[in-house]
């Protein structure tokens, strides 16, 4: 098939490779425009881009779409069968979702219609969701509302985190596009009951001790590795990168003992890795050797 892949980070980044394997034309390749990052904040590529360049393939890094005629016309010039979208990040306009003749398919990261929105991995571990999954989606003119073609599920564990969610995910993702392509399914209504999630920013991250372990620890796992987690220690910002909920009482924020375990609103939390400000990534035990935690001694404010 004569396709557009439109993608813009590392999730994305298996199925436009599932799919040149398969072999399909891919006419041009949609992503972000390059955007400054990192700590020197140099300008760099989307990472489909940079995989799409690799392959030789024609990008296109259009800002907008829906106020741009001269970027949707290009798009309808393309004469395509389908175009694939995985976390593009603009919004499609009614003429361009309408040009390929099988329309826009849409790999999005839960099961709808739970989770549409931004950001649906972080959220299903954030609500304690026992499953997450994949939806093929044929897209129309809302926000992940078109009806459903394929649906997977993957287990979630007291250990998955949005990092090994996420890989998990845009392998399935790969695996049920290339699917949906070779068998086109007919497309079912999403039912009723949709949740949302929302965008996610950096105070998403700042931990509240007066919280439930269990809710503080699935804030941990579901925000890593962003926007990240961090608390305060004698006004230095500590990013908490691993930690689990652990039996303990006490005042909130209050260290309880030398393992690093942390008293919550209820129950309490053990850190098990940390990365202090302006230094590396290390394991809890080593962050003691260095930083000696007293009992009693309150982090947070």
């Amino acid at each position: 098939m004569r396709l557009a892949f439109m993608g813009s980070p590392e999730f994305a980044v298996p199925a436009l490779h599932g799919l040149i394997a398969d072999g399909h034309e891919i006419a041009a390749v949609y992503c972000q425009p390059p955007r400054p990052a990192g700590r020197g904040q140099r300008v760099r590529p989307s990472a489909v881009q940079a995989a799409a360049e690799s392959l030789g393939l024609v990008v296109r890094t259009p800002a907008r779409l829906r106020q741009d005629a001269a970027a949707q016309q290009e798009f309808v010039d393309l004469g395509l069968d389908a175009a694939v979208v995985a976390a593009y990040g603009l919004l499609l306009p009614a003429a361009m979702l309408a040009a390929p003749k099988r329309g826009c398919l849409n790999i999005h990261a839960s099961l709808l219609p739970r989770w549409r929105g931004a950001a649906p991995i972080q959220a299903a571990i954030l609500a304690g969701d026992a499953e997450s999954g994949v939806t093929i989606m044929q897209m129309d003119t809302g926000l992940d509302t078109g009806p459903m073609l394929l649906r997977a599920a993957v287990p979630l564990t007291p250990a998955t985190t949005a990092a090994s969610l996420h890989d998990t995910l845009a392998a399935l993702g790969a695996s049920l596009i290339r699917r949906a392509l070779r068998e086109a399914p007919a497309a079912v209504p999403q039912p009723e009951g949709a949740t949302y999630a929302p965008k996610l920013g950096r105070a998403d991250g700042r931990i509240d001790w007066h919280r439930p372990a269990e809710l503080i620890g699935r804030q941990v796992r579901a925000l890593n590795p962003w926007p990240g987690t961090f608390t305060s220690i004698a006004g230095a910002m500590l990013k908490i990168l691993a930690a689990e909920p652990v039996p303990g009482s006490g005042a909130p924020g209050v260290v309880l003992d030398a393992a690093c375990t942390i008293a919550c609103g209820t129950g309490a939390l053990r850190l098990l890795r940390v990365q202090p400000a302006g230094r590396p990534a290390m394991p809890a035990a080593d962050f003691l050797r260095g930083h000696a935690l007293p009992p009693d001694r309150r982090l947070g404010g």
